[in-house]
């Protein structure tokens, strides 16, 4: 075995990183606080604290202390990945809410929400619009009495159903859509984006529309939302203004009252309690890390944060990616860029992000161009050219088709022979467990002619005004 590699975290980047390391000849130990998943770990073992070898200048070896059982072990590892991710510390901005703690009945943070029993004949106000509030509030309306979402900004909801019934990201996540998006003018490609938000239903109908509804924020996914406030089991409220005794004020004015329980939905903190914050944060406090993964001026390579980028894409392939390019670069594979030409590439990501995400504490970033990215730096980024003059039906189907994992699995390090079989069949696979009742050919969707469709008014009305003008 080659180099030590400390893995913090069993979750899915962390499995992603243990088997990047294996096959780059790295030996990985891997640390869980809790006491899941099999394999080579040290169970209920807490990391406690990660420092700077003494040699670290020449070495860029780490210190990892863990705990387990109340006794201390500290171990040296030439390198370390970060895998803990970003749903570990509850924030609960108690502060924010005036009153709360005059609050007489229950309140939770989402985290501790474990099922809908405890709450049966409740009235329930949950905090927040994101994907857990509304698993959260739908699940509940079931049961409870009364359920509220209390939300600020409001938040674009999208089925998992796309065009003609398919996925939405394999609908949705192609090369051919992001070049679309990132070509066209900007507003063209914003009334793209809300048009096509707003296909399933009208938001502000629904008491849904987000305050800039162009911005590409994470959507939530939540196919039943929409039929519950309809049927009036679930409303929609701004947010909470203060909290009496038994009841909420809304900014607007209104008040729910009795209220029996609290569920704030409300996210997490990034916190990395083991590790100096100046390593991965500047002087803003930021994280700051160069594609999310390193940062950009240590002496040395040898830490790599894995799994905190967010992007509207599959999480498991983007830590996948990650874990490919941080071994590589551990191993000496790969080189990273000097620390100023990072440091330049994170300033100017960042101005996009705020561009096209607005202000968000979360690494949000496109992915198809995001993995583009990644797989250049280890050389598995498809070569559409290439394959455009050796195999045409595979490149179209790259180009055109959903962006699945297999894609970068066609060249370079980590290639697999049946990357191809996989990408040509992938439509098959995705309807089988549907066509249990067969009754004519599966049909596939056309986003190529679909997206030129929704083109066609922008451009018309562009062809008018230069013509009068």
């Amino acid at each position: 075995m080659g180099k030590k590699v400390a893995i913090i975290g069993a979750g899915i980047s962390g499995l992603a990183s243990i088997r990047c390391c294996l096959e780059e000849g790295l030996e990985p130990t891997c640390f869980e606080r809790s006491n899941d998943v099999g394999g080579l770990w040290k169970f209920s073992t807490l990391v406690s604290s990660i420092k700077k070898c003494p040699s670290f200048r020449v070495t860029g070896q780490w210190e990892v202390v863990s705990e387990k059982n109340g006794k201390q072990e500290s171990t040296t590892f030439d390198a370390v990945m970060i895998c803990s991710g970003h749903h570990v510390y509850p924030n609960l901005p108690s502060d924010s809410f005036p009153g709360l703690d005059k609050f007489q009945g229950h309140y939770l943070h989402s985290r501790d929400y474990k099922g809908p029993e405890a709450f049966k004949g409740k009235r329930v106000l949950v905090i927040g619009l994101g994907n857990s509030a509304c698993d959260i509030a739908v699940e509940l309306s079931h049961l409870a009495t009364q359920v509220i979402i209390s939300t600020r900004s409001g938040s674009w909801v999208m089925s998992r159903l796309w065009d003609d019934g398919c996925p939405w990201d394999m609908v949705y996540v192609t090369r051919f859509a992001n070049l679309l998006w990132n070509v066209l003018p900007s507003f063209v490609s914003d009334w793209l984006y809300v048009k096509k938000m707003n296909t399933w239903f009208k938001h502000e109908n629904y008491g849904l529309m987000p305050l800039n509804g162009t911005l590409r924020n994470e959507p939530v996914f939540n196919d039943e939302l929409p039929s519950r406030i309809l049927c009036g089991t679930v409303s929609i409220k701004p947010g909470v203004k203060a909290f009496t005794e038994t009841s909420a004020v809304f900014e607007d004015g209104t008040v729910f009252e009795a209220i029996d329980f609290v569920v704030f939905a409300t996210g997490y903190n990034y916190a990395y309690p083991y590790l100096d914050d100046s390593i991965i944060q500047n002087r803003n406090k930021e994280l700051y890390l160069f594609k999310g993964i390193f940062p950009p001026l240590m002496e040395k390579p040898t830490l790599a944060v894995i799994g905190l980028v967010q992007s509207l894409g599959a999480a498991i392939p983007t830590a996948d990616q990650q874990a490919r390019w941080a071994v590589k670069v551990f191993t000496n594979s790969c080189t990273l860029p000097t620390p100023k030409e990072m440091m330049d590439d994170i300033d100017k990501k960042m101005e996009k992000k705020l561009k096209w995400f607005g202000q968000s504490q979360t690494l949000q970033t496109d992915y198809v161009t995001y993995m583009d990215e990644l797989g250049s730096f280890i050389g598995a980024k498809p070569n559409i050219p290439w394959l455009l003059l050796t195999d045409p039906q595979l490149a179209l189907e790259v180009y055109f088709g959903p962006c699945t994992p297999y894609q970068f699995r066609l060249m370079g390090p980590g290639k697999w022979d049946g990357a191809r079989k996989a990408i040509m069949t992938q439509w098959d696979r995705t309807v089988k467990p549907m066509r249990t009742r067969a009754v004519s050919e599966a049909h596939r969707p056309q986003p190529f002619y679909d997206l030129l469709k929704m083109l066609l008014f922008p451009l018309l009305l562009l062809s008018v005004l230069l013509l009068f003008y």
